[in-house]
C-alpha cells in the first residue's frame, strides 16, 4: 500500500501497520486515541499522553534527539515524525530502514488532515472521523461566543519572544476571534522599542506554560511592561498541541475566555 504524507512524499507500507514509533508527543496522544495501543511500541521522552497508558512503550530518546539504537532494536512497520518537531537528517537517516510518514502542521485543518490520514493508514477511519467531528463541534460553541481582542502570546523570557504568523498557535488565536499582533515572523524576538509600540494596541497578554514556563511569580513582571492590560497565564498545550488534543482544548479555551 501507498500512502502520501503532509510532505507529498510516498510512503510504502506492507499491510496496516502493527508495529508503530511516534517520535511526536501530539500524534503519540491522537495514536491512542484512535485505539492503537497495541500498535504504538516506541515514543520519545516527552510523550505523557495517555498517561495510564504509555508504560509499555519504550522511550526511545527526545523528539530531536533519539537513539538509533532502540528504534532498529524495535523494527517499526511505520515511524511518524513531524517536519519541525523532528530534524530533517534523522528522518532522512530512518527512511533508509523503516517507512516514515511526516506530517507538517499550521493549523487546524493540517491537523484534522492529519488525524484523518492516520486513520487511514492505520485502518481506524471511524474513530478518526468521530475525533475530527468532535473537535469542529468544540470549536463551533467558541464561534457562537467570540470576543475580538488583540493580543501577543509570549513563550519565552530573556529574550522575549512570542509565537508569531504562520504557527500553530497563531491558528488558534485566530479560530478563536483574537487577533495575533505579533511581528511578520514566525516567533520573533521583541526589543524594548517593540514592546513599547505594541503596547499602545494590546488588549491581552498571554503567558505560555511552555516552552518556558511562566508562573504566577511572572505576573508582576509582565504588569510592570504592560500597565492596564490584561495578563493571564494559559495552559500551551491547548494552543501548540495539534491532532486529538483539540477536543480538549475547544472545552478549555471556552471555559477560559468565554464564560
Amino acid at each position: 500500500m501507498i500512502f502520501k504524507d503532509q510532505l507529498n512524499r510516498e510512503v510504502m507500507l506492507e499491510g496496516f501497520p502493527k508495529r508503530i514509533i511516534s517520535l511526536v508527543p501530539s500524534t503519540t496522544e491522537t495514536l491512542f486515541d484512535l485505539g492503537l495501543e497495541n500498535e504504538v511500541i516506541g515514543i520519545t521522552k516527552f510523550c505523557k499522553y495517555p498517561k495510564d497508558k504509555l508504560k509499555g512503550c519504550l522511550k526511545v530518546g527526545g523528539t530531536k534527539t533519539f537513539h538509533f539504537d532502540r528504534v532498529e532494536k524495535l523494527q517499526p512497520d511505520l515511524i511518524i515524525a513531524n517536519k519541525e518537531e523532528n530534524r530533517k537528517e534523522d528522518i532522512e537517516a530512518l527512511e533508509k530502514q523503516f517507512p516514515v510518514w511526516v506530517s507538517d502542521i499550521c493549523n487546524i485543518v493540517d491537523s484534522q488532515e492529519m488525524i484523518r490520514s492516520i486513520g487511514g493508514i492505520t485502518n481506524r477511519q471511524e474513530r478518526a472521523t468521530k475525533i475530527i467531528t468532535d473537535i469542529d463541534s468544540g470549536f463551533e460553541r467558541i464561534t457562537q461566543k467570540l470576543q475580538p481582542k488583540k493580543v501577543l502570546y509570549f513563550i519565552w523570557r530573556n529574550p522575549y519572544m512570542v509565537a508569531g504568523k504562520g504557527t500553530f498557535i497563531d491558528s488558534i488565536l485566530t479560530k478563536i476571534g483574537f487577533e495575533n499582533i505579533a511581528p511578520e515572523s514566525r516567533y520573533p524576538k521583541l526589543d524594548q522599542e517593540t514592546i513599547e509600540q505594541l503596547n499602545k494596541k494590546v488588549d491581552l497578554i498571554l503567558l505560555s506554560s511552555e516552552p518556558f514556563p511562566f508562573k504566577e511569580k511572572y505576573l508582576a513582571e509582565f504588569q510592570e511592561i504592560f500597565p492596564g492590560k490584561e495578563i493571564r497565564l494559559v495552559d500551551g498545550e491547548m494552543f501548540c498541541w495539534p491532532g486529538s488534543r483539540l477536543k480538549y482544548a475547544s472545552k478549555y479555551l471556552l471555559e477560559t475566555f468565554f464564560t
